[in-house]
């Protein structure tokens, strides 16, 4: 946008009747005096580091806060700098990201530390255009990073920030449908702070977080319910406006617990595409494979196998749900499988050594319970 006018043009053309300013000078002091009273004291709040900023907001996508607090604080002490971050091995960054899901994030993380040793010579850009540029940095935490390190006011619009925004102007639209996401960072541009830009947003954070939550909220309790349209008409069951729903896709497979006399236990290599790309996993098979047939193909003859799974586990993705059911295999001999890179027998012992997805950790769960 180029201007004010501009901006309440474009807006008025989504049904959003932008304030005046003064009403918007008021509404800012009122969400920040609240925030400078209420805000959660996060160790990420301690910095004006962008690397370290930048690291919480990756780690903070759709993972709990509380949650995220103790990966935090052992990454950086781990990796502290983005040179060291730059210069790590895939299975570090992994296994310092174990439990936190989603690794592409991380290996993203690595990849634009690389980017900026190579194009920055270490030292984080300043520039928005060259943050967005970076691997695995969206609109959401490039506005953060900048807003929080640089006090430069670019709005972080996220799931939390458009139902805010959409309870205080009722706007009847679609936050789940990509191309509305624009006219909420429009808006919220207009709103932001331009003296403290990073405050204004980690506001909003606050305040979607738990008085603005999408369930449970009590929005009685909102530093700025007078500005909130919704409240005063008390339509605050309308918004935000949510249609679309992903129909989660679910598969079922079998888990083998192959155990050999020594103790050990047998990994597979996953696929390099795919969910769950190169981490080890004990042996998957599909609902249909024959596990008899299966265990005979990888030159085992003389195997225990119980009669019926040990129990089932369940990992949701974000659109796909699978269904483990978990045998137990014992094995009287170790075979050196080929190619070996795609095999590892570990012992419990030696399971630090490599970083697991979850439902991995949900299989070992099972079996020692």
């Amino acid at each position: 946008m180029k201007g004010k006018r501009e901006t309440r043009i474009f807006l008025k053309d989504y049904g959003i009747d932008l304030w005046e300013e003064k009403k918007i000078q008021d509404f800012r002091k009122a969400l920040l005096d609240w925030y400078d009273q209420n805000k959660r004291h996060l160790p990420w709040r301690e910095t004006r580091d962008p690397y370290k900023i930048w690291v919480s907001e990756i780690m903070l996508q759709q993972t709990q806060v509380a949650t995220v607090i103790p990966y935090y604080l052992n990454f950086l002490k781990k990796f502290p700098t983005i040179k060291h971050l730059a210069e790590a091995d895939t299975s570090s960054i992994e296994k310092a990201w174990e439990g936190l899901g989603y690794y592409s994030r991380v290996r993203n993380m690595r990849e634009a530390a690389r980017m900026i040793q190579v194009d920055f010579g270490g030292t984080f850009p300043r520039d928005y255009k060259a943050v967005r540029a970076l691997k695995g940095i969206g609109p959401y935490t490039a506005g953060a990073i900048m807003s929080i390190a640089y006090n430069e006011a670019y709005p972080a619009v996220d799931g939390n920030v458009m139902r805010i925004l959409a309870r205080l102007f009722e706007i009847d639209l679609d936050i789940a449908e990509p191309k509305n996401r624009k006219v909420f960072e429009v808006l919220c541009q207009a709103l932001i702070s331009p003296d403290r830009p990073g405050d204004f947003n980690q506001a909003l954070m606050d305040l979607g977080s738990d008085i603005e939550a999408a369930r449970g909220y009590h929005v009685e309790d909102s530093p700025v319910k007078e500005f909130s349209g919704a409240y005063i008409n008390d339509t605050m069951d309308r918004y935000p406006i949510k249609k679309r729903r992903v129909k989660v896709q679910k598969q079922t497979f079998k888990a083998l617990i192959i155990e050999e006399t020594n103790g050990r236990f047998l990994f597979k290599k996953r696929p390099k595409d795919g969910l769950l790309a190169n981490f080890y996993m004990m042996p998957l098979l599909d609902e249909k494979e024959d596990v008899k047939a299966y265990l005979e193909a990888l030159g085992f003859s003389n195997y225990l196998l119980g009669k019926k799974a040990l129990g089932q586990v369940k990992h949701i993705f974000s659109h796909r749900e699978w269904l483990i059911d978990c045998w137990y295999v014992q094995v009287d001999r170790l075979l050196e499988l080929e190619p070996c890179e795609e095999w590892l027998w570990l012992s419990p012992n030696e399971f630090n050594s490599q970083a697991f997805p979850k439902p991995q950790h949900k299989i070992w769960e099972l079996f020692t319970k």
